[in-house]
């Protein structure tokens, strides 16, 4: 009994939080839109039985998706999205593991106070921190007033506003997304196989690139995949930083929702961004599975 308890709380994690939802959600993309309450329709009558039901089916189509073939807005959002979310992961990972390295080599002493100083922007509001780069990254923002004062720059930089801008943004927020996972493999790897590679011939920086990048992968690929997930949906950082010129999906999302009120569109554009996202880490896991069961 207390095995299949361990074993069914996860599922009915995943049933209440991600598939429930993902079915509400659904259902309303094969919806239409509707001056009402909620804003869609067909609704689902319970008190008119089996009927009701195949009634509620009937009227459920595909236009939705359609649709978003016909408007290049949501594709463009789409690659949009994918491309800033690509090359933020690329910059959180060519920053991340370099710190989480060095973390990793730190005296034993100094690793919790390292660990404290990645986790302690979590200590302040994400919107607060964010706004925080407003501040820094305008015109006449704490950055531009250092460059000219120490006389590198002679007008304002134009950051805020900009991918420029995006990018600092998101990287600094999903940082420490990417550092944790590398820094806990990198901290469990086995000194002794740098020793025997450098033994045998290699230089650091030989056994660097063939001992610990290859068993840091595993850390690398999760802390990837912490960061570009989220990326890819992320809306409030586009919206304070990069103002009306960056599109990407999250702002098409709130703007479908919010202010267009076309929730079966809306639903729509995130069902398929859901797929986007699930596929690739699916196939990827199999992939590694199939990589485990060969070495077994």
């Amino acid at each position: 009994m207390r095995r299949l308890t361990l074993i069914g709380i996860p599922y009915f994690w995943l049933l209440a939080l991600f598939l429930i939802p993902f079915g509400i959600v659904l259902k309303i993309s094969l919806s239409d839109i509707a001056l009402a309450i909620p804003p869609y329709t067909p609704t689902l009558d319970i008190s008119g039985g089996w009927q009701a039901f195949r009634d509620f089916l009937s009227e459920l189509d595909l236009e939705n998706f359609e649709f978003l073939t016909t408007d290049d807005l949501y594709w463009k959002a789409y690659l949009s999205s994918l491309k800033i979310a690509a090359i933020s992961t690329l910059l959180a990972l060519l920053i991340g593991f370099p710190m989480a390295y060095g973390m990793a080599k730190a005296r034993e002493d100094w690793r919790p106070t390292l660990m404290m100083l990645v986790i302690l922007p979590f200590w302040t509001s994400f919107l607060i921190r964010v706004y925080a780069w407003v501040g820094i990254l305008s015109t006449e923002g704490y950055l531009n007033q250092f460059l000219m004062g120490i006389g590198i720059i002679g007008d304002p930089l134009v950051i805020l506003n900009t991918s420029t801008a995006v990018y600092i943004g998101i990287v600094y927020t999903y940082l420490p997304f990417m550092i944790l996972p590398i820094y806990a493999t990198l901290e469990r790897l086995d000194e002794s196989l740098i020793e025997a590679a450098e033994d045998l011939g290699c230089s650091r920086i030989s056994a660097f690139w063939l001992v610990t990048m290859p068993l840091s992968k595993n850390g690398v690929i999760a802390g990837c995949f912490l960061v570009f997930i989220p990326v890819i949906g992320e809306f409030v950082i586009p919206a304070l930083l990069g103002g009306s010129k960056t599109l990407m999906i999250g702002k098409v999302l709130w703007e479908e929702f919010f202010s267009n009120r076309d929730w079966p569109v809306a639903s729509a554009v995130a069902i398929i961004l859901l797929l986007v996202l699930i596929i690739p880490i699916v196939l990827f896991q199999r992939n590694e599975q199939k990589q485990r069961e060969a070495e077994q």
